[in-house]
């Protein structure tokens, strides 16, 4: 009987709540498509090696803003629940990752932590810079639909969502600046927001700037980013278990 594969999440710190958290939402689609979600507080960096090799997937979570100084970048008066502890320890494993061959989901806050540690920046305010075109994120801080185009040759388009046009739901107020020449943009929003990266080298790393956990559950396009995610953590497994 093949196992269903062990899915580690990353966790909000605890430098503001005094608590680990995650919303409940991750955690559900990991289990709708098949996998078994185990939550990962931030530790060392030296720990991502030990990690990696207890789990078959990763996903990298949404939550506070990630510190300009991670990347070479300048405060704003909006950037929230700066957690240092959680910056090292995502970066580490981010680069442990992409060094492996176990898929990787990054989503929202995800998306940027892979940007951030493979030398990419990211915009600290949208609005500054693109204005009010797309609402990205409501003003009452909750979440928003709006539409997402893709590359007809991506992942994402061919192979998981299924079509090049698609409604997310949306919570962010910032976004990738520049990326590495590791990692290919494959998603925009209307404004011109990267919402999509896809990695050119590793077998499976995808990141989206928006929430596709937030809808999975009523989405069926949304479920399929979960599902080809589950389909690659098995089939990884499945491949090094013949090694």
């Amino acid at each position: 009987m093949i196992q269903p594969p062990i899915i580690g999440i990353t966790t909000s710190g605890h430098a503001q709540t005094s608590s680990y958290c995650l919303p409940s939402s991750y955690a559900a689609a990991v289990k709708a498509a098949g996998g078994i979600p185990v939550l990962i507080p931030p530790s060392e960096p030296e720990a991502s090696e030990i990690i990696l090799q207890r789990i078959d997937g990763f996903i990298f979570s949404g939550g506070g803003d990630i510190d300009p100084a991670m990347y070479n970048g300048v405060m704003h008066p909006t950037i929230y629940n700066i957690d240092l502890e959680r910056d090292r320890a995502e970066i580490a494993l981010a680069q442990a990752a992409l060094a492996s061959d176990i898929p990787i989901l990054g989503i929202c806050r995800g998306l940027e932590v892979l940007a951030v540690a493979t030398g990419g920046t990211l915009i600290p305010h949208l609005p500054d810079e693109y204005g009010e075109i797309v609402t990205h994120r409501a003003e009452e801080l909750l979440s928003i639909q709006h539409g997402v185009d893709l590359n007809s040759e991506s992942r994402l388009a061919q192979e998981i969502i299924g079509t090049t046009t698609v409604d997310v739901v949306s919570w962010h107020h910032q976004a990738v600046r520049t990326v590495s020449s590791e990692w290919r943009v494959t998603g925009w929003a209307t404004d011109g927001v990267i919402e999509a990266l896809e990695h050119k080298y590793h077998p499976w790393a995808i990141a989206v700037q928006w929430h596709p956990e937030l809808s999975s559950s009523v989405d069926p396009l949304q479920h399929r980013i979960f599902q080809s995610f589950i389909t690659a953590t098995r089939q990884t497994a499945m491949a090094n278990c013949e090694y």
